[in-house]
């Protein structure tokens, strides 16, 4: 029996928080890792900024798809109430599953240990100190979120405002020191060109990887104010702030390093600031990366736990998961179970040694899959008319969806072909989920 109602969900967040927990999930950590790999997969200047910007352009294909789906039909499940209405229980239950046990959980976890080693360059705790650092990362955010929404919206404001300042102020430095710093590399010939050399495929997987995550903002269609008319702007704000962020902060890196430097630079971050104040810098490196591990951690656990909630809500065995607490306008128990979960994930992360490659491994295929299975529906629920009333339509439909289709589908053969047996497991531990569906099946079927 279903006991939650939607009215005891309240609207509290407004346009601007929305866009908040939309770029403080996407620009995270990856920006200052992947660049190189990017830089080392382009023939030139030109081209690798042409790379971040077309994961732009890619991103707000999907955001545009997105808008439709979460204004048409708000709901705090997000994508698994998009696939379950069109595919059927099944496929939203599956999707909801990966997301419970390794794509959110996965996520937070792994912020949480790099949050933990950068902590450590400030506070060495000793031994365990990146383990210790990133409990205490999960256990505090996923308290503040059990407060109530009202304070974990607030701290991602502030965090993403910091973020945003930081990497403006950051990139603006680099250009205005530029001239006066020792020349780092030589860069690619002025006569590379946009379309000759590098390596596409290889460089927009991790462009988008970084690009990942605007599409949890239809987590929080159910809580958006007014969100037939706000969930557009948060999505299309939200891209171009974050394009405009990465193409800065890129143009900075080419600006002090130069492309040469950057492709064979590991530590991008810390040797721009090496670079604008000296060896010396360690702890404004470790202070940025802090703040964006948090903000991210922050913005994955308020999405993360609205799928567990709407799992709990539609199969009387989860029920636990499906409990909303009013005072607090927060999911109780689903955000305690995803907490739960990922503190098992730092568990065996500390005991691996592979943890960050093993996570990029499985969980890409498995998201790029379940994207392009949510954009499917737009065309569905249009071949049904269930969105003939519709507050926000994509432009110039299909075109405008098919090729976004096309990119996931182009990005879910590129990640299956780039992960290998890594892909295996990430599917492995999706369709696990199908005894466990059918179980839920049973008992809902038996307690009606």
């Amino acid at each position: 029996m279903n006991r939650i109602s939607r009215e005891q969900i309240r609207p509290v967040f407004t346009t601007l928080s929305s866009i908040a927990v939309v770029v403080g999930i996407v620009v995270g950590i990856g920006i200052f890792r992947l660049p190189p790999i990017v830089a080392s997969n382009s023939a030139s200047e030109f081209q690798f900024i042409a790379f971040w910007v077309a994961g732009g352009f890619i991103s707000l294909m999907g955001a545009l798809c997105y808008a439709e789906l979460a204004s048409s039909k708000p709901d705090a499940g997000g994508e698994y109430h998009f696939l379950s209405n069109a595919f059927g229980s099944s496929v939203g239950f599956l999707f909801t599953w990966g997301r419970m046990t390794v794509i959110q959980t996965g996520s937070i976890a792994l912020i949480a240990f790099i949050l933990g080693d950068y902590a450590s360059l400030i506070l060495d705790l000793g031994l365990h100190s990146s383990t210790i650092y990133a409990i205490l990362t999960i256990v505090v955010l996923t308290g503040v979120n059990l407060l109530g929404t009202d304070p974990s919206r607030r701290i991602q404001n502030v965090l993403t405002a910091s973020i945003i300042l930081m990497l403006v102020v950051l990139s603006l430095f680099a250009f205005i020191s530029a001239e006066s710093l020792p020349s780092v590399s030589n860069s690619a010939s002025p006569g590379d060109g946009l379309f000759s050399g590098g390596s596409v495929g290889a460089a927009m997987i991790f462009v988008l990887l970084t690009y990942g995550g605007w599409n949890e903002a239809a987590y929080l269609s159910g809580e958006i104010q007014d969100v037939k008319r706000n969930m557009m702007k948060v999505l299309l704000f939200g891209i171009f702030i974050i394009t405009a962020l990465y193409v800065l902060v890129n143009v900075a890196y080419l600006q002090v390093l130069g492309l040469e430097h950057l492709q064979n630079s590991e530590t991008v971050g810390a040797e721009l600031t090496t670079q604008l104040f000296g060896n010396e810098s360690t702890f404004i490196v470790a202070i940025i990366v802090i703040a964006t591990a948090l903000s991210t951690a922050n913005a994955t656990i308020i999405t993360g736990a609205r799928t567990n909630y709407a799992l709990g809500r539609d199969f009387p065995l989860l029920r636990f998961m499906g409990r909303w607490k009013s005072s607090n306008n927060t999911p109780v128990n689903a955000l305690i179970v995803q907490g739960g979960i990922a503190l098992i994930l730092v568990g065996l992360g500390a005991w691996s040694q592979q943890a960050v490659q093993t996570m990029v491994d499985y969980t890409a295929p498995v998201f790029w899959f379940f994207l392009l299975l949510t954009t499917v529906t737009l065309f569905i629920f249009r071949y049904r008319s269930e969105t003939d009333q519709r507050p926000f339509s994509v432009p110039l439909y299909p075109v405008t969806p098919v090729l976004f289709l096309i990119a996931c589908g182009y990005m879910l053969y590129s990640s299956l072909a780039f992960t290998g047996t890594g892909a295996l497991a990430g599917v492995a531990i999706l369709l696990a989920g199908l005894p466990v569906y059918f179980w839920a099946k049973f008992h809902k079927t038996n307690s009606n």
